[in-house]
């Protein structure tokens, strides 16, 4: 994972998992209106998954 896509997730969760599919860009969406922290969280799941 490199330092540009934690950026990435940090500032704009749902931009960093757009290549990971559509369902992981719309639970990150979902959860980044439900609250920032969630969002980031899953993002970050998502983007070290392999």
């Amino acid at each position: 994972m490199s330092f540009l896509r934690v950026l990435i997730c940090i500032i704009f969760p749902p931009l960093a998992v757009l290549d990971k599919g559509c369902g992981s860009v719309l639970i990150v969406f979902l959860l980044t209106l439900a609250g920032w922290v969630p969002g980031v969280i899953a993002a970050l799941v998502i983007v070290n998954k392999r």
